[in-house]
């Protein structure tokens, strides 16, 4: 019995798969033809799967070997994966030995004539490119794809191709830096957007800048997560980029999502999911749009037919609200909306002021969060999540919860990342909708008036440490002021440690760091198993209160006498 398939495997596969093509083609150009490779393969050892339980069926029904064959090959028998014709199915194609470009390119074009939902998905890649994929780096490719069975049967889990296929995403991300952001979200941050939507069973779900598809699969791992039934979900979605909307496709069926409405074209110009004339409704829209679009449309926005714009139409090179007023259009009477914005989104003037003077008088805004700076693909500026409900809960109603967490993080080389207990408190504070000291607060709409509808994060939920204290007494006469330790921002940092592992009482106002303490290196010592921050106040208390100016004096004054005697020794008066 062949072994099953871990994801570490399937992911160091993937990856091997990448050196065959390196050399004439970068990874932005590459990835299309590893996409498209895994595609057939899985297409094609899916189909056999099915096609071997469709044989089995009619045998177990009486019917013979060749009649059970021959039913088989009904495509009409074939409602959970997609028809493969023989033609482009794996046993023919491994064997391609010349012109392997054009056989798999009239491999691809069988199978989407067979399966209309896969149209324009495999033809967008065209292996018959002699300058870039030789007869030899096809038949390697082919060959490495033959390592492994991809049946369903031969995974350790259910979903490890879908979620091997989103590992390679994120590497071609990463290759592609800036661009990378085009068709990928970090999914850290995807998770925190569905948990705050906190999407069930039963619900429609769209993205209208769908990218490679992982808010719309993340929404599925939501309730798979929370033992709900990941098939009851409708998704739709829409994307611009003809070569991201065909890896969306594939993400799809790679998870095993075969009913995702995935449209092409431009979602603010055209959207494609209307009925009846107007934009159809959805119980969840989560998107990350591209931040500030230059030329989005803002002539035809204008007269916009589908009414989406009733708060006015942002600038010509700003496009975040005309995404945000889209989605709202787009929200049912009780749908609630998750969408990554760039900081500007929050206090820029003119007709975004108006927009969001709008948005925020309707009632429609729930929370602010401030993320850390570096998480995207292509910018290191800091962005925020905005949720928007349709219905928002009673104790929630003219209020809006600012949370800014752009603290809580770990620091990459190249990017940041959220951490679980990061978004975990993000989350915790977000349902319990409460404030919190130099993290979140809740805000009147009364108070976001007087603010003249200014949402900067800071203003409301600031992150900075109060001012530094100084303590003049101390500073001339020496001594750790009592009232400093005892100050709740430096409690925080303490956490409510004992101080006299390091200090002595000097009265009832000052301490006095140990006289064994001779040197600030020391203090680590003393300190023992603490937090660098704990370390690092301590050592901040040496720099300022250690040496006091009374100190300084007094050593100046026993310098010039001892600078005296030697120049009376010399004869010096």
């Amino acid at each position: 019995m062949q072994q099953k398939l871990t994801l570490q495997q399937m992911e160091s596969f993937l990856w091997e798969t990448a050196d065959i093509l390196r050399g004439n083609m970068d990874a932005s150009e590459f990835k299309d033809y590893i996409f498209g490779m895994l595609f057939l393969k899985r297409l094609s050892d899916a189909f056999e799967e099915a096609q071997e339980d469709v044989v089995r069926h009619y045998l177990s029904t009486g019917k013979s070997q060749a009649d059970a064959q021959r039913l088989a090959a009904d495509e009409d028998e074939y409602d959970k994966t997609f028809f493969v014709p023989e033609r482009a199915r794996w046993s023919n194609l491994r064997d391609l030995k010349h012109d392997i470009g054009s056989g798999l390119n009239k491999a691809t074009e069988a199978i989407e004539e067979h399966n209309p939902s896969l149209e324009g998905v495999l033809v967008s890649i065209d292996f018959n490119i002699k300058n870039k994929l030789s007869d030899k780096k096809l038949r390697d490719l082919l060959s490495h794809f033959s390592k492994y069975r991809l049946r369903t049967a031969d995974f350790e889990s259910p979903d490890l191709l879908g979620s091997a296929y989103e590992y390679l995403i994120k590497q071609f991300a990463d290759s592609a830096g800036k661009k990378g952001g085009e068709f990928y979200t970090p999914s850290e941050v995807v998770w925190l957007l569905v948990s705050l939507l906190k999407p069930n069973a039963g619900m429609k779900i769209y993205d209208p800048t769908a990218g490679s598809g992982g808010m719309l699969i993340q929404t599925r791992n939501y309730l798979i997560e929370h033992e709900e039934n990941p098939q009851n979900l409708s998704l739709y979605g829409q994307e611009m980029n003809l070569n991201t909307w065909a890896i969306c496709k594939m993400n799809m069926f790679l998870h095993g999502v075969f009913n995702a409405d995935i449209r092409k074209g431009d979602t603010l110009g055209s959207p494609q999911h209307t009925r009846g004339g107007e934009l159809m409704s959805f119980d969840r829209v989560i998107a990350n749009p591209p931040f500030s679009l230059k030329k989005w449309g803002k002539d035809a926005a204008d007269s916009d037919p589908y009414g989406r714009y009733p708060y006015g139409t942002p600038p010509k090179d700003a496009g975040d609200l005309a995404f945000i007023q889209h989605m709202i259009a787009s929200l049912n009477a009780e749908g609630k909306m998750g969408v990554v914005v760039p900081h500007g989104v929050l206090f820029r003037g003119s007709s975004e002021k108006a927009i969001r003077k709008g948005i925020l008088e309707d009632d429609l805004l729930e929370t602010v969060i401030g993320l850390p700076s570096s998480l995207f693909y292509g910018t290191g500026i800091p962005a925020a999540l905005l949720i928007i409900s349709k219905n928002k809960p009673r104790d929630r109603k003219d209020k809006v919860l600012f949370i800014n967490s752009e603290l809580e993080y770990q620091e990459g080389k190249n990017q940041n990342k959220l951490r679980d207990e990061d978004i975990q408190h993000i989350i915790d504070v977000y349902d319990a909708y409460e404030d919190e000291k130099r993290y979140s607060k809740v805000i009147s709409m009364d108070e976001i008036r007087e603010n003249d509808y200014n949402l900067n994060i800071r203003r409301y939920a600031d992150t900075s440490p109060p001012p530094e204290q100084f303590d003049v007494k101390a500073i001339l006469r020496g001594g750790i002021p009592v009232s400093e330790i005892e100050d709740d921002y430096i409690q925080e940092t303490l956490d409510g440690m004992d101080v006299s592992s390091v200090f002595i009482r000097r009265d009832n106002e000052y301490y006095d760091f140990k006289p064994e303490i001779e040197t600030k290196e020391q203090i680590r010592e003393y300190l023992g198993d603490v937090d660098q921050s704990v370390i690092t106040q301590f050592e901040r208390w040496w720099d300022k209160y250690r040496m006091s100016l009374h100190e300084i004096d007094t050593q100046v004054k026993q310098s010039e006498e001892v600078m005296w005697g030697y120049l009376k020794e010399l004869g010096y008066e």
